[in-house]
């Protein structure tokens, strides 16, 4: 089978790469393979987009892995399942230190990495996290001294993005309900903070545990605060609680949130109810540029589907993974450690034709996020799909939109 363009330009980038630092053919076959972590949760209610993540990376590695490793030597992955616990995450976490692991990409909820982040940066172990968006993440560890990247839209850009689509849109009158979780508690928060930038208050907050299954008497009190839209920050399944909810008053407000309500356990599980609401998305599975239709029919081919159940996790966690690859086929092997990485990661040699985006200087050290705002498209569910809610933004989405120098966000 004749290989894309795409994939013909990655291998030629990957044997550039390897030539540049090739050792003798003794020493290949005296080095083992390069191990590197994923840690998520690829068990239990976080599992939707906990396994596209995973998918995303095994996709990556077994390119790479095809096109010669790391100077001949296979990258192999080390694969732990948190679960969605803290707690076990930074159990996990510490285990994948010990197994000296070069490198780490993962996190899916913003409660477990900040649990475990300490593990990585006191071990100078560099943590790229493809899926988790709550803020504080990044903002835990000065800049310069992080181990901890992102190729993710934290909340601080979503949360602002979708305050401005409801402005756009006339709606003013903001209900925000948010779980308990680290996620909530952060995306509340910054949805605050978007909403005091356009001099408005939320009428109505509403917080409540994971696994709650009725926020009626909630949703009473908002629709009576005199609410026209909700604002919602919290993972699938209280997502479609809140909208079958909604539907069982009859009340017909419309719902946005962040990336969380383009998951498979909230349109499945709210069904009729999640039609039309809107979310803040990095990608949509639509072959809008070459780079997205080769990723989205590779990820087809290799694990049997045709739908990927979020695949914004699956595009950022396979992109986060050719990042880390480029830092680490950049080093000779006596720079193969965390500070060596973390250097190459702050400072590519060159930029990565992404499925996102075009990665030209996605972190420095003073900058640790990969995203930008330009590079969000607002999506809406659509017939039980996610697709792009303004036509306009289909367009735009066909022009790979490049990382955008710090500003206010």
């Amino acid at each position: 089978m004749k290989r894309s363009s795409l994939t013909l330009a990655v291998a030629l980038a990957f044997t550039l790469a390897c030539a540049a630092f090739a050792p003798s053919a003794g020493a290949q076959a005296a080095a083992g393979a390069i191990r590197i972590g994923v840690i998520g949760p690829l068990s239990g209610p976080s599992s939707d987009f906990g396994l596209p993540m995973l998918n995303g990376v095994k996709l990556a590695i077994d390119e790479i892995n095809s096109f010669g490793g790391y100077l001949g030597r296979p990258l192999e992955l080390v694969i732990k399942d948190d679960q969605a616990n803290p707690e076990l995450g930074l159990k996990l976490s510490q285990e994948l230190v010990r197994e000296k692991v070069i490198a780490t990409i993962g996190f899916c909820n913003t409660g477990v990495a900040m649990k475990s982040i300490d593990v990585f940066q006191s071990s100078r172990t560099p943590l790229i996290v493809p899926c988790t968006t709550g803020t504080p993440v990044t903002t835990k560890f000065p800049p310069a001294e992080s181990y901890i990247f992102r190729n993710a839209p934290r909340d601080a850009i979503q949360a602002p993005f979708m305050v401005d689509e409801i402005v756009a849109r006339g709606w003013t009158r903001v209900a925000i309900f948010a779980d308990t979780t680290g996620y909530g508690e952060a995306g509340l928060q910054d949805v605050k903070k978007a909403l005091a930038r356009k001099k408005l208050e939320p009428v109505h907050v509403g917080r409540f545990d994971l696994g709650v299954t009725d926020v009626t008497e909630q949703l009473k009190e908002a629709r009576k605060a005199g609410a026209d839209v909700i604002f919602i920050y919290t993972i699938a399944p209280q997502n479609a609680v809140v909208a079958k909810g909604r539907q069982a008053l009859g009340w017909k407000v419309p719902q946005v949130g962040a990336w969380a309500l383009s998951f498979p356990l909230f349109i499945d599980g709210a069904k009729e109810a999640a039609e039309g609401s809107l979310m803040a998305l990095s990608f949509v599975a639509e072959p809008t540029n070459e780079r997205r239709a080769t990723f989205l029919a590779r990820y087809a081919r290799k694990f049997e589907t045709q739908r990927i159940p979020v695949p914004m996790a699956a595009a950022q966690a396979y992109d986060a993974t050719y990042l880390l690859a480029h830092a680490v086929l950049s080093l000779p092997g006596d720079r193969l450690d965390g500070p060596g990485i973390k250097a190459a990661l702050e400072q590519p040699k060159r930029p990565y034709y992404g499925v996102v985006t075009t990665y030209d200087k996605p972190f420095s050290s003073e900058d640790k996020e990969a995203l930008t705002p330009n590079m969000l498209v607002v999506g809406t569910v659509k017939n039980g799909q996610v697709t792009f809610a303004h036509a306009e933004d289909a367009t735009r989405n066909r022009i790979v939109q490049r990382k955008q120098a710090a500003g206010g966000l």
